[in-house]
């Protein structure tokens, strides 16, 4: 199936000059759908995977469907004051300024094998920061998955560390 076509280009959203990679063709599509999960596991290759991460907002559409077939937890990452519990907390750099997110501090737990989920790679800030925050609490990141890369932004060197997979690129 070619999932290239259920990605809608949206110009200048959410500002001028930005072309907004739109899935929710994707999701609406019940065997785009399916096709994509099974391919997102695919791309784990059988790995041990005790969380599965997924980083708000756009990640929690497949983290939970990939935790549900792996036999793992879902663990979301969330912007600032949206967790309810005591929560660890990792600022990363934006184009102008910096954002952060949040993770509770008890969801992951050492030794614990992490798969990090998101939708699209792009600069990789958010990611190097979601694995920073699974490290700080004890656990191991296996694999950073995503739905798609935006090649030409190099996201991919801010986590040269982690394995990296995405089922499309840009």
């Amino acid at each position: 199936m070619d999932l290239y076509k259920y990605i809608k280009d949206v110009p200048d959203f959410p500002k001028k000059g930005i072309v907004f990679k739109d899935i929710t063709p994707l999701l609406s599509n019940a065997e785009a759908l399916k096709f994509a999960t099974n391919s997102l596991l695919k791309i784990v290759e059988n790995k041990k995977i005790d969380k599965v991460i997924g980083v708000e907002s756009r990640g929690f559409f497949f983290a939970p469907l990939l935790a549900r077939e792996l036999n793992a937890g879902f663990i979301p990452v969330r912007k600032p004051g949206k967790l309810p519990s005591k929560v660890a907390q990792e600022t990363y750099d934006l184009e102008y300024g910096t954002d952060a997110l949040e993770i509770h501090e008890d969801a992951i737990s050492k030794g614990d094998k992490v798969l990090v989920h998101d939708d699209v790679l792009a600069t990789g800030g958010t990611a190097e920061a979601v694995c920073k925050l699974v490290e700080k609490l004890g656990g191991e990141i296996v694999q950073c998955n995503f739905l798609l890369e935006l090649d030409f932004l190099e996201g991919n060197k801010k986590l040269s560390k982690y394995k990296v997979t995405s089922l499309l690129h840009y």
